[in-house]
């Protein structure tokens, strides 16, 4: 969400869509790369969820999450991406005022509830940690459901509130060629705490307790090993292995975020006090929305029940008789 406030009368006095200064040639080029990397969102983002929601084996607490977090990245890929990318390449907003507001309703609501799928995540990984076996009695994939469905319920009421308060859906006015937000000081403070400051806490701080506790355990395993049978050592290394590989991709997936959202949040919190410029706004949402993009990639590189997946859906073998039932993580 755009939470620089503009002088509204001045910039739209001043401003006019530029022309283009490229050749037909870039200009071609720039929207072929534009497609493919919408291309690479939805199918990389439709292949997590057909994979998780088809195979039975796959439908785990955590995975359940993997889920939601797929669904708002392929929703941003397929409804976001377009236009920001479109109206970069063109300097100019050209879909009209009412897709403008469309935009920022669903560009808000998706951002935020991405954000706290990440969140959730990292909560999910650290009560894993913590305590197993607490977590394992009480933590079901119905119980992830629910959390999942209160999630998406208290985005869709925070993002009601934030537009109707703010006074968007009553005097929301776009200058011709633009698509900016007018945000009053209050609430521009509220949302970035919620959206931003909030939750980037809640990662960091779970992230690095995560971290903790994964090398406690695979010291005390390591220690272990030195006092068992072979069999047994075998199954605690086996262990020691699988924990140190979800906090690894945990690790991944949380730091490629990060650096995706980082620039995003030095604008939120410069953009009322420094004046930048459409390009700028552009590039920093570009990045945020990439991280959209590169999660399939995390998944693909560690994970080889999603390569098995893939290749199961790729060749239509999920058409089969009883193929939910395919042994994955083999």
């Amino acid at each position: 969400m755009n939470l620089t406030e503009f002088n509204q009368s001045d910039r739209c006095e001043h401003f006019s869509c530029p022309e283009r200064s490229v050749s037909p040639a870039v200009y071609i080029l720039l929207y072929v790369c534009s497609a493919a990397v919408v291309l690479l969102t939805v199918c990389g983002n439709l292949l997590i969820i057909i994979s998780v929601f088809h195979f039975k084996q796959l439908h785990t607490p955590t995975n359940m999450l993997v889920l939601s977090l797929a669904v708002s990245d392929f929703l941003i890929g397929a409804f976001v991406m377009p236009l920001m990318l479109s109206w970069t390449i063109e300097s100019c907003w050209i879909f009209g005022r009412g897709f403008c507001t469309i935009f920022w309703l669903i560009d808000g609501f998706l951002t935020v509830l991405s954000i706290y799928n990440i969140a959730l995540i990292a909560v999910d990984r650290y009560l894993a940690l913590s305590n197993p076996f607490l977590y394992t009695n009480t933590v079901s994939s119905r119980t992830m459901c629910i959390v999942i469905y209160s999630n998406l319920l208290v985005c869709v009421v925070y993002n009601t509130a934030f537009y109707y308060f703010n006074g968007t859906f009553t005097s929301f006015v776009m200058c011709p060629g633009e698509c900016f937000l007018f945000l009053n000081e209050v609430w521009s403070v509220i949302d970035l705490v919620y959206s931003f400051i909030f939750p980037l806490s809640v990662i960091i701080i779970l992230y690095t307790r995560v971290f903790v506790i994964a090398k406690k355990h695979a010291t005390a395993i390591r220690e272990l090993n030195n006092h068992t049978q072979p069999k047994t050592q075998k199954i605690t290394s086996h262990s020691m292995k699988s924990e140190r590989k979800a906090a690894k991709v945990l690790g991944i997936l949380v730091s490629v975020f990060l650096v995706c959202l980082l620039p995003y949040f030095i604008y939120s919190l410069l953009g009322n006090v420094t004046e930048l410029q459409t390009e700028t706004i552009h590039k920093v949402l570009i990045m945020l929305y990439l991280n959209s993009t590169i999660n399939p990639f995390i998944y693909a590189l560690f994970y080889s029940w999603f390569r098995r997946c893939i290749q199961l859906i790729i060749t239509l073998r999920i058409f089969q008789t009883d193929s939910a039932l395919i042994n994955v993580l083999s």
